[in-house]
């Protein structure tokens, strides 16, 4: 299977130290998360609902 990582808007910070990329695994498997520093070193696996929880945990960790 060719996954398309695509890096996050929000990466970045000072040397571009903070990088992550996001890949539509196939649909029974759900999101790659990885280091787009290091695309070999694998990546985590999320489901959509544990990706919208860290996305919305993050959003609130943010606002505060």
């Amino acid at each position: 299977m060719i996954v398309k990582w695509r890096k996050s808007s929000f990466s970045g910070g000072a040397d571009d130290q903070h990088c992550v990329e996001l890949g539509c695994l196939a649909p029974e498997v759900g999101i790659g998360v990885r280091d787009s520093k290091n695309p070999d070193g694998g990546h985590l696996t999320l489901t959509p609902a544990q990706f919208t929880d860290i996305i919305n945990q993050l959003k609130r960790h943010t606002e505060h």
